[in-house]
């Protein structure tokens, strides 16, 4: 059973399709409106504010931001680009950039509608911050033993 869920598991990239990037590039592409447009502005803050992040493109479509575990994820819906924190409730947020999922015990989120100004500062503080946080959750290698 495990070995038929890893063959599942194949990446996208392994299995000679686009890279996750590339797959994030196409979304933005695609949208064609203002959320592929925030969706790229995101993006760049990101990548900004960590240059060691990591793509990802999961579950059937969602582009993924990770640095020794999930940063936040950027998904698109009609009305807003919501950019949801894995580990949300953890982070200070002093700007008060968090205004949606404030109800869960993890996850935060920000929704980013149409026309909407972005603290840019305070976004790279937040995603510094979760960069950090996953950091010192972070298991330990394990010693081998000689």
């Amino acid at each position: 059973m495990k070995k038929a869920m890893a063959a599942r598991k194949t990446s996208a990239k392994a299995a000679g399709g686009p890279s996750p990037s590339g797959m994030i590039d196409g979304r933005i592409k695609e949208l064609g409106d203002w959320r592929g447009e925030m969706l790229a502005r995101i993006r760049g803050l990101i990548r900004e504010a960590d240059p060691d992040v990591v793509e990802e493109w999961k579950w059937r479509g969602v582009p993924v931001w990770e640095h020794d575990g999930i940063i936040c994820t950027g998904e698109t819906y009609k009305a807003v680009v919501k950019l949801t924190f894995a580990r949300g409730a953890a982070l200070d947020d002093p700007a008060g950039l968090f205004n949606s999922s404030l109800d869960g015990n993890v996850r935060r989120a920000i929704d980013i509608g149409e026309g909407a100004e972005i603290n840019e500062k305070a976004l790279k503080a937040l995603i510094r911050a979760a960069v950090e946080l996953n950091a010192s959750k972070k298991k330990p290698a394990k010693k081998r033993s000689a």
